[in-house]
């Protein structure tokens, strides 16, 4: 039996320590700031990011390289190791659909390789929580087969639940309008969102205050929590360049739901072009998504 890789990209926000740990392959996702283009050799720390945003400049986004994509994956088959890569949604980039296309022409020269490219639907430590869980079943001797069908599995169970600071970064991604975004500005209202069982933000209503809206993505999240929880899967924190917010929620959802297994991480720059400084989010093991 072939050894195999889980391999994923840079919207998963896998944490540096999971990254050297499991020697995870990870495709960049590319964001800028005018004509300077970042995500390969050139990184820019979250902090200085969200600071540049909040100071008013507007980044951008890119998808995926697929020559990158082609030349991490080929170090891989060269090695004698096939590919299980699990991908940011499929509903919110084109990423996905350049993995496969990459993994497509590899597999007509590496005929006895195989690669699977696993549509997430989900984002940031969404997929975080399905490579580690890959990697937990490999680690196990689970075979190939196996661990595809387990994350396949898993993808339906994988929540989430965010709230963001400012709603013109939202207006701006086409989210909310301009109205909406203007009036729920100057009330103090905080939106939540989540992603749906296809992969896509949906609007799930606001509250007033910040502090409020913390304390209801608690509750969002118990809400759809299963009878039972699975405390063995971890619950993923992520910010946009507010680690003392992250951490009372940390303390929360402790307090509040049982789990004790928690992993924050800062959102991507490129998801952070969209949520803007402040976004904060929940992603755990839960019932299944709803629509």
């Amino acid at each position: 039996m072939r050894n195999y890789s889980i391999t994923t990209d840079s919207n998963s926000d896998l944490p540096q320590e999971y990254i050297d740990r499991f020697h995870t392959t990870i495709i960049p996702q590319y964001y800028s700031f005018g004509e300077t283009v970042y995500g390969d050799e050139l990184h820019m720390p979250p902090a200085e990011f969200y600071e540049r945003m909040r100071k008013g400049e507007l980044p951008g986004s890119q998808a995926n390289n697929p020559a990158v994509i082609e030349e991490k994956f080929r170090a891989l088959l060269d090695r004698g190791l096939d590919i299980i890569h699990i991908a940011f949604s499929s509903a919110l980039s084109g990423s996905y659909n350049n993995v496969c296309m990459v993994a497509r022409e590899l597999l007509e020269e590496y005929t006895d390789a195989n690669i699977t490219v696993i549509d997430s639907l989900n984002v940031s430590l969404g997929e975080s929580i399905m490579v580690l869980h890959a990697n937990s079943l490999k680690e196990k001797g689970a075979s190939y087969e196996e661990t595809v069908n387990a994350i396949e599995a898993l993808i339906p169970h994988i929540n989430v639940q965010f709230t963001v600071d400012d709603l013109f970064h939202l207006q701006r991604g086409g989210r909310v309008s301009k109205t909406t975004a203007l009036v729920g500005s100057a009330l103090n209202l905080k939106p939540f969102l989540y992603v749906s069982d296809t992969g896509t933000l949906v609007s799930a209503g606001t509250v007033r205050g910040r502090k409020k809206s913390l304390h209801t993505l608690i509750e969002r999240m118990k809400a759809t929590l299963e009878e039972h929880p699975d405390y063995s899967m971890p619950v993923g924190i992520i910010h946009g360049n507010c680690y003392e917010d992250a951490l009372m929620v940390a303390e929360l959802v402790k307090e509040k739901t049982g789990f004790t297994n928690i992993i924050i991480n800062d959102i991507s720059p490129s998801i952070g072009t969209h949520a803007g400084p402040g976004a904060l989010g929940i992603l755990y093991y839960g019932q299944p998504r709803k629509a």
